[in-house]
């Protein structure tokens, strides 16, 4: 799958999207990586175990990408929002 993302895209990121609900599949994140503090990635919700706490993410560029399967499921805590539009660059503005 090609990603949804390229480097410089700018996007509107919810942070209030999870107070009252937990992610759904499908839904592009922002999350604080866990091997890394202070650094953000942008991955999409795979699955969610409600019985552990956890969510599933990972990145659609499957070869490269440094998600769920390297670092492990994440709390929901971990998430900073929901990525929900990308505003820039322009040509490439829509929702996510």
């Amino acid at each position: 799958m090609a990603p949804t993302l390229l480097p410089g895209d700018r996007l509107r990121v919810d942070l209030g999207a999870y107070r009252r609900r937990a992610p759904s599949v499908g839904e592009v994140v922002v999350l604080e990586d866990p091997e890394m503090r202070g650094r953000w990635l942008v991955k999409r919700v795979a699955a969610v175990d409600p019985e552990a706490g956890t969510v599933d993410v990972r990145g659609d560029a499957v070869d490269v990408a440094r998600d769920s399967r390297r670092f492990g499921a994440v709390p929901p805590s971990a998430i900073v929002g929901r990525a929900y539009r990308r505003y820039f660059p322009p040509e490439r503005a829509r929702p996510l």
